[in-house]
């Protein structure tokens, strides 16, 4: 892995207590699948935060610890491999993992890759049955705590010094803004979409841009439409490339051949 310099182990180590609210056991709530709201504060758990197992009141992101640790192995990765491409993330809720991967480029001192900020700012689309029935039933889009407007999550890349000529915003509905965004090559490909739908629309779109050598992370694995959407769109398209699990939610891959 590439090496780090000691102040820069120093500066990811505390953006990472910082980015998941850690340092200040900022309380959480659990998500709530079932019903409109979320449901009432839980406190602060260090083995729930360190999983990314709830939603942090004022932090910048709820993926958690270990994945952020593991974005950071994967970043350094294709650095030290010199695999092409940018970084990007679709979902990106408040911001705080691509807040991260950028952070790391700069902690890198690398100036010619950038990050690309895919969301709809808006929260989740409703669940189109129809076409996508593994999404029936799906009630994500009712939760308003998670969508996060586009300039909130611009001030939250502005508190940590990220908000420059690096990074992109693409701002839509997946099925709208990725068939034609314009990025060539991606060394990272990180997606947090939850539903069958987001995560099947993202691979179709994007997995042909992915380097070889470079890496797809797949933040909900876990959720059940989630991982039917990487199923299949594995099996349809041939990729037998092993799928590594993060913390028991999280997968990543690399990409081996076409």
């Amino acid at each position: 892995m590439l090496a780090e310099s000691p102040l820069a182990t120093l500066y990811l180590d505390l953006l990472e207590q910082t980015l998941t609210g850690a340092i200040l056991q900022d309380t959480g709530v659990l998500p709530a699948f079932l019903s409109t709201t979320v449901v009432a504060s839980v406190g602060y758990d260090r083995e729930r935060r360190s999983k990314g197992r709830d939603w942090p009141t004022h932090a910048h992101t709820m993926i958690g610890l270990e994945r952020l640790r593991s974005l950071r192995h994967l970043v350094a990765e294709v650095l030290e491999n010199g695999t092409s491409g940018d970084l990007l993330e679709a979902g990106v809720w408040r911001g705080g993992a691509s807040i991260y991967m950028r952070a790391l480029l700069a902690a890198h001192g690398v100036n010619d890759r950038r990050v690309w900020v895919v969301d709809s700012f808006a929260g989740l689309p409703p669940p189109n049955e129809k076409d996508f029935p593994a999404d029936r039933g799906d009630r994500l889009h009712e939760i308003g705590y998670l969508a996060v407007p586009l300039e909130e999550v611009k001030q939250n890349f502005q508190k940590y010094g990220m908000l420059d000529s690096q990074v992109e915003f693409v701002s839509g509905w997946f099925k709208d803004t990725l068939p034609t965004i314009p990025v060539s090559q991606l060394a990272i490909l990180r997606l947090d979409g939850d539903m069958y739908e987001s995560t099947t629309q993202c691979l179709r779109s994007l997995y042909g841009r992915v380097s070889i050598g470079g890496f797809v992370i797949i933040d909900d694995f876990g959720l059940p439409p989630c991982r039917q959407a990487v199923e299949d769109f594995r099996e349809q398209n041939g990729i037998v490339d092993p799928l590594i699990d993060i913390d028991g939610m999280a997968v990543f891959w690399q990409r081996a051949g076409p």
